[in-house]
């Protein structure tokens, strides 16, 4: 397909990626269903593998349609960046239900769990070793991501590479430090609605962290391809706006949830 129509829009060809992404989703929830009542992670190994084959070869068809066949005009850029704009906030009001539920039971603690919050029994991370560590880190990371996005809008191609780079790195050490903690825990996600809600919130901030590596992961291989210029970059864009989302909710957690909560 050429982009020699007469209109902005761009009239998306038939893929399989939507129904093979379908599949490997279905398949790795069977997998994750599996894991939990037989121990058995084959089917959900499979799973992530048809994911992340179809998320390789999609993102592949949408970066070469942006990319090289012009089809990403002004005006498709504006329904992604808006499309984007409005996931982010659909985040937003994900991590607002974790939170309710934490102050729900922290603010009014119910005599199930003793009357007291952290429950009887709990003892909480302490506030000022590996989660403020990774606090600094989450910080630090944004900054880089900023530099690296001043870097591009300059044209500045080693700026721009030092950036990303120095980011997914920093990404990659906070999810490997919050691995540690949870290996270091002394309570579980089975000890009351505590560790309920502890591990649902740091645990889905985690898989954030872990999505927003990827993305700019990908975003740093696309930079050392010369895929973006200062007025054409909206991968990188979304990518860092991901990523500030993801620090802003980490400062929330560790206010409340480690430092208040604790």
């Amino acid at each position: 397909m050429t982009n020699n129509a007469n209109h902005p829009f761009h009239l998306v060809n038939q893929s399989p990626w939507p129904l093979t992404g379908a599949l490997g989703a279905l398949t790795m929830m069977m997998g994750l269903i599996k894991w939990f009542h037989q121990y058995n992670i084959s089917l959900l190994i499979l799973g992530s593998m048809i994911t992340l084959l179809t998320m390789i070869q999609w993102w592949r068809d949408i970066i070469r349609e942006g990319t090289y066949q012009g089809l990403h005009t002004k005006m498709v850029t504006k329904g992604l960046r808006w499309g984007m704009i409005l996931f982010i906030i659909s985040e937003v009001f994900f991590f607002i239900s974790f939170f309710w539920a934490f102050f729900h039971s922290s603010l009014s603690p119910s005599i199930d769990i003793g009357s007291t919050w952290p429950p009887t029994g709990i003892y909480p991370f302490n506030p000022f070793q590996i989660p403020l560590l990774n606090t600094a880190i989450l910080l630090s990371s944004g900054v880089t991501i900023t530099w690296s996005h001043h870097g591009l809008m300059e044209n500045n191609y080693n700026q721009t590479l030092q950036g990303l780079f120095f980011t997914v790195m920093l990404g990659f050490y906070f999810t490997i430090l919050q691995a540690y903690e949870y290996i270091e825990a002394t309570f579980t996600i089975a000890d009351s609605v505590y560790g309920s809600s502890f591990f649902m919130a740091t645990g889905f901030h985690g898989l954030h962290v872990i999505i927003g590596s990827t993305f700019l992961l990908t975003c740093l291989l696309r930079q050392l391809m010369l895929h973006f210029s200062s007025n054409h970059h909206f991968g990188f864009e979304a990518a860092a706006w991901y990523w500030h989302f993801v620090d802003v909710v980490w400062l929330f957690l560790y206010i409340s949830i480690y430092w208040w909560g604790s």
